[in-house]
């Protein structure tokens, strides 16, 4: 398995993996596949240019991507000691193998090098048993519960808010 980060060559196998994380857990993201399917590929390309504030990396198998995550340092002044992680996603077949816990740990070694960075947050439904216990290993904690905190027609989800302090 090869963890690196993705660039704007990337976009194209991005989107397909991005799109079927989309249709097959639209409860755990906060984007939708029908918003996500109709971005323009340029944009695409543009979210996955890497700076000190914000990257994705992504997971390979013998070429293929399997896993994505992605890292946002807060910009504001009062909040920039916190980053987040969004969009993790690992396919059905390679869950339950360690890639998960190896992309979010390499997300969090790579983060450190930030400046001032205290803080990762997260959010994961909370419902998400495997998830909770990944984040959980790797020294998250939750510090609280936002109940109907995602919402798709009649339906919601309740999300666990999880950090993980660096110093």
């Amino acid at each position: 398995m090869e963890i690196r980060i993705l660039d704007s060559q990337d976009a194209e196998i991005y989107r397909e993996l991005r799109l079927k994380s989309l249709k097959e857990n639209p409860e755990a993201f906060l984007t939708t596949y029908e918003i996500e399917k109709d971005k323009p590929i340029e944009q695409l390309r543009r979210n996955l240019i890497a700076s000190d504030h914000r990257f994705t990396l992504g997971a390979f198998i013998n070429g293929g991507l399997i896993g994505i995550v992605t890292f946002v340092r807060e910009s504001n002044p009062k909040i920039v000691h916190k980053g987040n992680i969004y969009a993790m996603y690992v396919t059905p077949e390679f869950r339950e193998k360690g890639i998960g816990k190896s992309l979010v740990q390499k997300l969090i070694n790579k983060a450190k090098h930030c400046e001032g960075l205290e803080q990762i947050n997260l959010t994961v439904i909370s419902n998400n048993n495997a998830a909770k216990r990944l984040y959980e290993t790797i020294g998250f904690v939750t510090y609280g519960t936002e109940q109907n905190a995602l919402k798709n027609g009649y339906q919601y989800w309740d999300e666990n808010l999880m950090v993980l302090r660096l110093n």
